[in-house]
């Protein structure tokens, strides 16, 4: 197989990525595999985007991952992991991938177990609502037989499919919330394509963790991808694009470079990508900005979570029967969220990470964060710390924080205001817009989306849309 490496003529690429996320790279990895000439643009100075990783005071964070979902054990055919791995040419082996322990869904008088086998999660909804039993075999069956990847699906409400079937309230908003917290970009709601994707994700499949976090997944692609010849510049981001009438004729760089390109794909988001289009209003895509955003925790303790006694992988909760996953009037929500535990995955004999880590993510108002003063925004940050802290303690068992403070090495939290700088997403959108951009074309020709926005949801999904755009529209340019 012929492969080029360097640009073509010093600042002319077939195609250029815009940002070093899961999607970005794995559309890097798919068309230098196949020999094209592929420049990745990365703003920042980590790869990764949304899941990634960064490092405070000599300890480092994942930022993003709770899970990896889509997880299947070695053999299963004819799964998204398994279309990753042959995509672009992995082994299983060098994802490092510990399932998890197992985790729970958690509403007022009622709880729902699950793990990476089905029939737990199957048996939980029929102990805890025996008179859906029949409806859950419904909705079961339309869930296996739908095809969620389809790129011309249209977008219809989740929940009013789902009611179609599931008569009981309470049923439909446990089902939904874990699904919602890993992938909605649309309030107290999702699309049903991406909700069919999220379940067989979470409920079909299920939870693992590398070893070592998400930098493991991405230092296998950045590996992967210099081994093809595959080109990058990191802090090094997109200023504008250059159109000349509704085609793209240039990338202006932050730098003040200029280069040229026969495609480009970006990971950006799709209103964040228009409104790098010269000669387009700054209004692009109002109406399309997502208000998903979210608060998280990291609490560094000197003790294993087994030994306080918590054993779940992952708590998904709602204090109240009906969930609310909007964006809150207040800094914070606390009334739902996700406690997450990675010491809590089945790692093997003799392998337990470091410390102990609790993770805690609760949804939360971009506006509000963004307005504060800095003095006040850092005191806000600590006294939700506190607030969510309270919460995950009480969740699991655990009856004062005095149980756990002298245990406490040291916390660290990231706000909306976060996500914003690190991601570029406007308003702190966790998911991106509400509404996708299923086969990633945009109104610009050789302008394509890829990642949250093209519709795949989690770090298989991401990297399924770099593979599947990078297959439509570079590779496969006729269709």
């Amino acid at each position: 197989m012929e492969r080029t490496t360097g640009s073509i003529d010093g600042n002319h690429y077939e195609t250029v990525i815009i940002g070093a996320g899961m999607s970005g790279l794995a559309a890097g990895i798919r068309l230098a595999y196949f020999g094209k000439n592929v420049l990745i643009l990365e703003r920042h100075n980590a790869a990764g985007g949304l899941n990634s990783f960064y490092s405070f005071q000599g300890r480092k964070y994942d930022v993003g991952l709770h899970a990896m979902t889509n997880f299947v054990r070695s053999g299963t055919k004819g799964t998204p992991l398994g279309k990753v791995l042959r995509q672009l040419r992995l082994e299983r082996e060098s994802f490092d991938l510990s399932e998890q322990k197992g985790s729970r869904i958690i509403f007022p008088g009622v709880e729902l177990q699950f793990n990476n086998d089905f029939e737990l999660f199957e048996s939980e909804v029929i102990r805890a609502f025996p008179h859906e039993k029949d409806n859950f075999a419904k909705l079961i069956e339309l869930i296996r037989s739908f095809n969620e990847v389809a790129l011309d699906n249209e977008e219809t409400s989740a929940r009013v499919e789902i009611a179609k079937i599931i008569k009981d309230p309470l049923l439909i908003d446990m089902i939904l919330l874990p699904l919602m917290y890993y992938g909605s970009a649309q309030e107290n709601d999702m699309d049903f394509s991406q909700f069919v994707v999220m379940f067989k994700s979470l409920f079909f499949e299920g939870f693992a963790r590398p070893f070592e976090g998400v930098r493991q997944i991405i230092r296998v692609l950045l590996k992967r991808y210099k081994e093809l010849g595959g080109q990058r510049k990191m802090k090094c981001g997109v200023k504008q694009i250059i159109l000349d009438k509704d085609q793209v004729k240039a990338l202006e760089l932050d730098n003040g470079d200029t280069i040229t390109a026969d495609k480009v794909i970006s990971s950006a988001g799709l209103v964040e990508t228009l409104r790098m289009c010269s000669d387009h209003p700054t209004t692009t895509g109002n109406d399309n900005i997502g208000r998903i955003s979210c608060m998280e925790t990291t609490t560094v303790l000197n003790k294993e979570p087994s030994e306080f006694g918590w054993e779940d992988t992952i708590l998904f909760f709602s204090d109240q029967a009906k969930a609310e996953y909007a964006c809150p009037k207040n800094l914070v929500d606390p009334r739902s969220g996700v406690v997450c535990l990675p010491n809590n995955y089945q790692y093997g004999e003799g392998r337990t990470l470091e410390e102990g880590f609790l993770r805690i993510t609760a949804l939360a108002n971009f506006d509000k964060w963004t307005q504060l003063p800095e003095e006040e925004y850092q005191a806000s940050k600590k006294e939700w710390h506190q607030v969510l802290l309270d919460k995950a303690l009480h969740l699991l068992g655990t009856k004062t924080i005095q149980d756990v403070q002298p245990h406490v090495i040291t916390t660290d939290i990231f706000t909306p205001r976060t996500i914003k700088k690190y991601t570029g997403h406007l308003a702190g959108a966790l998911y991106g817009a509400p509404h996708k951009t299923r086969d990633g074309r945009t109104p610009i020709k050789d302008l394509f989306i890829c990642g949250t926005d093209q519709g795949f949801l989690g770090i298989v999904g991401a990297m399924l849309s770099g593979i599947s755009m990078a297959n439509l529209h570079i590779l496969q340019p006729s269709s």
